[in-house]
């Protein structure tokens, strides 16, 4: 059996689809009730207490970890899930970290998440470290004035980065747990190009077949809006990374087609599979 925590979410539904088609026994943790696909166990579970997950992991020979916001903020202590994953038997974990464990490796919340990789090494599972870059469903963001408005309101409209569509972390993460070719490896996760505020402003326009304007924001503005829903300190790490991104956040990684054979999909992709949220 594989759990997936986060199994609500935009890598964690994906995951525990392909996870199921591919005959798998799965159990999808999340912190409320919620819809799974057919033959999928659903356990509701806080990663905040890691206790509560010892009847999900009961059986487990794999884990995939994805942290949930509040586990990122100074004080929490994820290493905990860790911990209960070993005493419970599992036999692998797959982490989902993220790329500024390297190329921002000073803030705090990228020197607890670099502990944790340490954590998750050192635990004696098999193992392997997702780090992906930018999301491309980030632009989930602006679906309401996009919906209202035909507007994207957003910082740094020239500055481009990478992003990548979190079907293809839930691609790379479904073969780390599948396959144990890929265990011990840390993968960095992009897009297949770089791409603007503007140029994912027009690929939404494109999906929408009607006009989008685009509204730059100054860095105050973006980081009010976006400290309603995370930690004031991964705000900033995200508006640095969007405002001057470095050319470690620039490069077009590799990795993704190493492990799926295929390239990464393109920004446009993403938009035109959920444009339904922006209509």
């Amino acid at each position: 059996m594989i759990v997936v925590t986060g199994a609500t979410g935009n890598i964690g539904r994906p995951l525990t689809r392909a996870l199921a088609e591919a005959g798998e026994q799965v159990t999808a943790v999340s912190r409320h009730p919620a819809a799974v696909p057919d033959g999928v166990r659903h356990r509701v579970a806080d990663l905040a207490e890691p206790a509560g997950l010892r009847p999900a992991l009961a059986g487990a020979k794999s884990l995939f970890l994805l942290l949930s916001g509040d586990l990122h903020a100074l004080g929490a202590h994820p290493a905990d899930i860790v911990g209960e994953a070993v005493d419970s038997g599992v036999r692998r974990i797959v982490l989902l970290s993220t790329l500024g464990v390297v190329t921002r490796p000073f803030g705090a919340t990228r020197i607890a998440m670099r502990a944790l990789e340490d954590t998750v090494r050192e635990s004696g599972l098999e193992w392997a470290v997702l780090r992906p870059g930018g999301f491309a469903s980030n632009a989930l963001w602006w679906a309401e004035s996009v919906r209202e408005r035909r507007l994207v309101a957003a910082p740094f409209g020239d500055v481009g980065v990478p992003v990548i569509d979190p079907a293809d972390i839930a691609a790379v993460a479904a073969a780390c747990l599948l396959e144990d070719r890929y265990t011990g490896g840390a993968y960095e996760l992009t897009g297949p190009e770089a791409i603007t505020p503007r140029g994912q402003t027009e690929a939404l326009a494109t999906a929408l077949g009607s006009p989008v304007a685009f509204q730059e924001l100054t860095r105050e503005e973006a980081r009010a809006a976006m400290a309603r829903s995370m930690p004031a300190e991964l705000a900033d790490d995200t508006l640095d990374i969007l405002g001057n991104p470095s050319p470690a956040e620039q490069r077009v990684s590799p990795d993704v087609e190493r492990v799926l054979g295929r390239a990464p999909r393109p920004f446009a992709d993403w938009a035109a599979r959920n444009a339904t949220a922006f209509r």
